[in-house]
């Protein structure tokens, strides 16, 4: 993978928000969804993804920064070791909407083999040799993605993953969840002498077909008639969690805004947000009563009058 910076067009050094703002614009451009006959932009969406979860995790940049692991978020073994297939070498495995990776190499159990250690110490004639002695290291954490549809994200919907050990659990998403929040799962990695690792799952929340995020807010444009928008009244419109009834104004516009309270996103703070909906006149390309009855109507006015024209 090429350094993660140029993955995302971002100059090193960027701040956090540049960073989600890079990764949100190029995921969107790439999400398989809307690239479906493009195989390319899947593994550049991949890349993408990959390169915003280790530059959105401070403790990682910093490593990263400094040459202490590279671009999958392995560590880089001196003196020559880790190669491929070598004990920071990944594993991926893909499963239905989720896949893991394995991580985090025991460097305590190298140097064991090449000084002759044991129990997990590496020994010199003074004791531990050259500071790589100490307690028994955890096992490796494993790592998940897990795509997550819009409106259970919306709605915080639990989420059935199953884990490389097998056991299948069903995820609490947080509020405020997004694509790239991670979760961590206590004691789900892998096994190791001083314990277990953790299961770590990074979401990715789908684009939906007409709903848009916005914030904790979703938003909606939303067709409606001409007789709906002159003589006004209730109309079905579709939220995260089902059809409601909605009641349109007499005589609004096209472009006029309503507000659905509590239809929005699950905040970090509680609470919730809203469901903006932007109504759209939809007008018959054909339709001949309605050509007749413009013909001889003069309502209106001018509604060009506050541009000036």
């Amino acid at each position: 993978m090429a350094d993660l910076y140029s993955t995302l067009g971002i100059a090193r050094g960027a701040d956090d928000a540049a960073i989600k703002k890079a990764y949100r614009k190029l995921a969107k451009e790439l999400h398989p969804d809307r690239n479906q006959d493009n195989p390319k932009a899947a593994e550049r969406f991949a890349e993408v993804t990959s390169a915003y979860d280790l530059l959105s995790d401070k403790d990682k940049r910093a490593q990263y920064d400094r040459g202490e692991i590279d671009e999958n978020g392995n560590p880089k073994m001196p003196y020559g070791f880790g190669g491929a297939g070598g004990p920071q070498g990944g594993f991926r495995h893909g499963q239905g909407n989720a896949h893991f990776e394995f991580g985090d190499a025991d460097l305590g159990d190298i140097f064991s083999g090449i000084f002759g250690g044991g129990g997990g110490r590496a020994r010199g004639p003074g004791g531990n040799f050259g500071g790589f002695g100490g307690r028994a290291r955890k096992g490796a954490d494993i790592g998940y993605r897990l795509q997550v549809p819009f409106e259970d994200a919306a709605a915080l919907k639990p989420q059935r993953i199953t884990l490389s050990s097998g056991k299948t659990i069903d995820l609490k998403l947080p509020a405020g969840v997004e694509t790239g929040t991670q979760m961590r799962l206590s004691n789900q990695g892998e096994e190791g002498p001083g314990g277990t690792g953790d299961a770590i799952v990074t979401i990715e929340v789908r684009p939906h077909r007409f709903f848009q995020r916005d914030g904790d807010d979703v938003r909606l444009d939303l067709p409606i008639t001409l007789s709906e928008a002159v003589k006004g009244g209730p109309v079905k419109v579709p939220t995260v969690e089902g059809a409601v009834m909605l009641t349109v104004p007499a005589g609004s516009t096209s472009g006029k805004t309503l507000r659905l309270k509590g239809r929005g996103f699950h905040k970090k703070g509680g609470g919730r947000g809203d469901q903006l909906v932007t109504l759209m006149i939809d007008i018959p390309a054909d339709d001949a009563a309605l050509k007749s009855f413009v013909e001889t109507w003069h309502g209106g006015g001018n509604p060009r009058a506050s541009l000036g024209v």
